[in-house]
């Protein structure tokens, strides 16, 4: 298959599928307007992340409700989030996609004059990340979906995470910070491989080594990045947001789907080898 097929059925398989709440009814304990903004044209809704963070922004706050809109009209219980980020706010409109420390989520309600914008927590998006621990005053990365085609300084970031790590330890290398990263899932460790991209609470990052015995990994931050993301700021036993790199996994698909046609293309070179043998 030519190369740049493969990267156009790559494009098409990464553009990101957000799933939250829809928009929340306004109710009295909304103070700020709720500013509905326009959507873009078509041709710009197939959109990804880069893993290179905007800015850091601040939560808000975190609670469960039980009045979240469905898609029926009914409610339901969920968990909304509000988060504070003057950057991503900037074209921001209801339903964009936006990631929260790695996370893609659904924007459903913006305050462009408090530079907030809310958004619904899923349950699978609690179980699979540290969400569950975030709380009003704690710093998160945000960055904006980008349109596939366009430029990416970083790689291509889903924003959905497979799981979470556990800092293990950190360390100073002249103006680098070094982090040793623990991953008891081995169906993560296993797409971890040194030199290759990992996004970590959203950001991309080069894996520096990987010791699958010991079930750990490191990366290194340069002087620059060190100032621009949340993650210097964990410490030992802290928890990180891991995606490990989709290309990786459809390369697995692909072969594993191209195995069984070559094993019997191996079995019957081999039968017609015996019968010329034979012969």
């Amino acid at each position: 298959m030519p190369s740049f097929n493969i990267f156009a059925l790559s494009s098409i398989l990464l553009a990101s599928s957000c799933h939250a709440f829809l928009p929340s009814k306004s109710s009295s304990h909304h103070h700020h307007h709720i500013q509905p903004l326009s959507r873009p044209s078509s041709h710009q809704r197939l959109e990804m992340f880069t893993g290179i963070v905007e800015e850091m922004g601040t939560v808000v706050s975190m609670e469960e409700r039980d009045d979240m809109p469905l898609w029926d009209g009914s409610t339901g219980k969920g968990t909304e989030l509000v988060v504070e980020g003057k950057v991503v706010m900037d074209g921001a409109y209801l339903g964009c996609s936006i990631s929260v420390s790695g996370v893609c989520l659904t924007a459903t309600e913006l305050e462009p004059d408090t530079n907030r914008f809310k958004v619904g927590l899923a349950p699978e998006t609690l179980r699979k990340t540290y969400f569950t621990e975030l709380k009003a005053g704690d710093a998160v990365n945000l960055e904006r979906a980008s349109e596939i085609g366009g430029r990416n300084s970083g790689h291509f970031v889903q924003g959905h995470v497979d799981g979470v790590g556990v800092v293990k330890d950190r360390w100073i290398d002249e103006d680098s910070l070094c982090y040793q990263i623990k991953v008891d899932n081995p169906d993560i460790l296993r797409y971890i491989v040194p030199k290759g991209f990992i996004a970590i609470d959203g950001t991309s990052l080069t894996v520096v080594d990987v010791n699958t015995e010991e079930k750990w990994f490191s990366f290194m931050l340069v002087e620059y990045t060190q100032k621009k993301i949340i993650i210097p700021a964990k410490q030992p036993g802290d928890k990180v947001n891991l995606e490990v790199d989709v290309l990786g996994k459809y390369s697995e698909t692909a072969l594993a789907a191209l195995m069984p046609r070559l094993e019997a293309l191996e079995a019957k070179v081999e039968s017609l080898e015996k019968q010329l043998a034979e012969k």
